[in-house]
Parts: structure tokens; C-alpha cells; sequence
């Protein structure tokens, strides 16, 4: 059974920004680039608590209850397959320099890399696919508990108007979230990776998002109201939470990995909003950037995953070649242009063949009950 699914080109089109921002972080094209290229990981994780939640909520709409194991099952045909099989590739110069550590090669294994080594191991940026799952396993099983317990209930409202409990429960954790990070920083300051990749740390990145789409869908008029009517102050409040990335380096700044990264999801949630509600988005989009721009960062977006798995081998790969084969030296620019169309192409090739290769098994064995919803 093939399950129809339908996707939504501007929300393709905001993966492609944060893949594009993750690529300038890890290869340098101009200083501020890279200086505020990190950014990109966390409109990757407002974008997956949307997302994610979403699926889950419209789930909950249509049946009254939510499946978490076929959810996780359907997640794992998502992430585990590609990761796996690339994995491997990050081994190869471990090996070569014969600096196996088979305490990281298991975190990474496990998923518990961001605690374990703080950073990924073998492969650096696995950190953040740590903290999504971590996410996955515990916002489904916990709504599954909280909706069979109804300790929450998720009804259809148009006011904003007494919190639900959900709503409570998100932000309330979301606070929680902040004041650790805050006391974190402050107590342990050498922790400088696991500062920023611990999941108990980030985890309200993800809920921001989620607090997006219970609103979509469940206070959507409320919503669609208050970010139409609010639009120009609310875009100029976003643009001025991120203002200050191309200048600070967030891996050496308390600020920025304390109240940065709460400006940060804040800033992307109003932009992740206003792209939900904004029904001329693509016209706009397309007016200011030109449709194939629009949609060829879009079709970035849809391989966003493969990408951001295969690019950091891509990047060794092209300093090996250079440096100790060729012994050449390329310019950053260009380095940065040839990095990026490789991974970009890679990525759209691995997506094509082998990510919708699993995908199909999966909509065959354990099609999703929410059919034709828009991801």
C-alpha cells in the first residue's frame, strides 16, 4: 500500500535555508557565514517539532488517538537507514589513524553521542540527530500516555484563552529548558560541546516548534489572526532576535548558548508561522528570489536529510584530496561552491534512490494512518 503524501513547497524551501546555513558553517565562504551559519541546526529543529507534532496531531484529529509505535516505526525507515549506511564512511580515517574508541562508535550507534562525547565521534554533526531522537521517543510516548490517561486533552478552540494543559506542559518545559541551559553554562563552563548538545539543553528548540502546530491545529483562527494582524512587527521582532549571529561565535559565547538560542527559536517560530499562515507565500518567495531560486532551494530542502548526512565526508574527503594528494590549495569560495554541489548532489541522488527505497518498504509494511497529510 503506497501512502499519497503531499508536500509543502515553502516549508521544503525553509529545510533548504537551514541546509544551506549548516553547509556555510562547516566550509567558509565569507567570515560572518560561517560565524552564523550554526544557526541553520536550530530552524532544523522548530521545523522538526512542527513537523513531527503535526503528524501526531493530525493523527489525534482524524482517530481520537495516536499509534506511537507505528509512529517510531515509520521514523526509524525515516533516519536509521541512511545514517547506518553512511556511517560507515566516517570510520574510514579513524581506522587509517588507528583511533578507534568503541565507547564513541556505540554512542553513536545508541543515539547518545551529545552526552557521551558531547560532539559526534566519527561523525561530528550526529549530534543533533541525537537530540531529534530523543525527541521522537519521548513527545510520542508522553502524548500517547498524557491523551490515554487524559491528563491532556486536545480540543479544537478559536481564543487563546485559558491554556490548555498541553500548552502548559510545553512551555512550563520549555522554561525549564532555559533556566538548566542558564545554570549549566554558568556551573560548567568547560563543558563547552555538551553545553550546546545535551538534549535536556535544546530540547526547547523543538518544542517551540511544537507549540506552533498545536496552535495550527487546534487554535487556527485564533492564530491566523494574531500573525496576520501582527505580521510587520512580528517579522521585524524576528529579524531583530537574529540580528546578532553573523557576529558572535556561539561555541565561546555564554550569551549565546544561554539567551541566544532562546532568541533563536522564538525568532524562527514567528518565521515558521508566518510561512503557515501567509497564503501568498510562494507568490512572494517567488517574486523576490524568482521561481527556480524558490524551487530549486526547495528541492535542496526535500534531500535535507541526506544531505546533512553526507556532507562533513564530503568536506574531509575534498581537504584530503587537496592537501595531502594534489597538494594544491583552493581558495575558500571555491572550495566552499565545490563542497556544496557535491554533498547537494550526492544528497538528491541518496534521497532519490535509497532513502525512498526504504520509505516505499515502509508505506508498503506500515502505511501511516493519516493519509495524504501534507509533511
Amino acid at each position: 500500500m503506497s501512502t499519497k503524501v503531499f508536500r509543502l513547497r515553502e516549508l521544503d524551501f525553509l529545510r533548504g535555508i537551514a541546509i544551506l546555513l549548516v553547509l556555510l558553517n562547516h566550509q567558509q565562504l565569507f567570515k560572518f557565514t560561517s560565524t552564523m551559519g550554526w544557526i541553520g541546526v536550530d530552524l532544523f529543529f522548530v521545523l522538526s517539532g512542527f513537523l513531527v507534532s503535526g503528524l501526531l496531531f493530525k493523527e489525534y484529529i482524524k482517530f481520537g488517538t495516536i499509534d506511537p509505535w507505528r509512529f517510531l516505526i515509520r521514523r526509524g525507515f525515516k533516519i536509521y537507514p541512511i545514517y547506518y549506511l553512511f556511517y560507515g564512511l566516517y570510520l574510514i580515517p579513524i581506522f587509517l589513524k588507528q583511533q578507534f574508541d568503541f565507547v564513541g562508535f556505540i554512542s553513536e550507534m545508541f543515539f547518545v553521542q551529545n552526552y557521551v562525547w558531547g560532539w559526534g565521534y566519527a561523525y561530528k554533526p550526529s549530534w543533533s540527530l541525537a537530540v531529534e531522537e530523543h525527541f521522537y521517543f519521548c513527545f510520542s510516548l508522553l502524548l500517547f500516555w498524557g491523551i490515554k490517561r487524559r491528563f491532556i486533552r486536545l480540543n479544537k478552540t478559536d481564543t487563546f484563552q485559558n491554556l490548555s494543559r498541553m500548552e502548559y506542559c510545553v512551555i512550563g518545559t520549555m522554561a525549564v529548558c532555559t533556566m538548566l541551559r542558564l545554570i549549566s553554562n554558568f556551573q560548567f563552563p568547560e563543558e563547552n560541546a555538551r553545553n550546546i548538545t545535551m538534549t535536556h539543553l535544546r530540547l526547547d528548540s523543538l518544542l517551540a516548534g511544537v507549540l506552533v502546530a498545536y496552535w495550527y491545529y487546534f487554535k487556527k483562527d485564533w492564530f491566523q489572526h494574531f500573525i496576520i494582524s501582527y505580521k510587520k512587527r512580528l517579522l521585524l521582532l524576528s529579524l531583530s532576535l537574529i540580528s546578532f549571529t553573523p557576529f558572535i561565535d556561539h561555541e565561546h559565547s555564554f550569551f549565546a548558548k544561554t539567551l541566544g538560542f532562546l532568541m533563536l527559536y522564538m525568532a524562527f517560530s514567528i518565521l515558521l508561522s508566518w510561512f503557515l499562515v501567509e497564503e501568498k507565500i510562494n507568490i512572494l518567495l517567488d517574486k523576490f528570489l524568482s521561481k527556480p531560486v524558490v524551487d530549486g532551494i526547495s528541492k535542496i530542502g526535500f534531500a535535507s536529510y541526506s544531505i546533512y548526512i553526507i556532507h562533513s565526508f564530503v568536506n574531509n574527503s575534498f581537504s584530503m584530496v587537496c592537501v595531502y594528494w594534489l597538494k594544491i590549495e583552493v581558495s575558500q569560495p571555491l572550495t566552499f561552491l565545490l563542497t556544496s554541489v557535491i554533498s547537494i548532489i550526492t544528497g538528491l541522488l541518496m534521497t532519490k534512490y535509497i532513502e525512498k527505497y526504504f520509505l516505499d518498504i515502509r508505506d508498503q509494511h506500515f502505511p501511516a494512518r493519516n493519509i495524504n497529510s501534507k509533511i
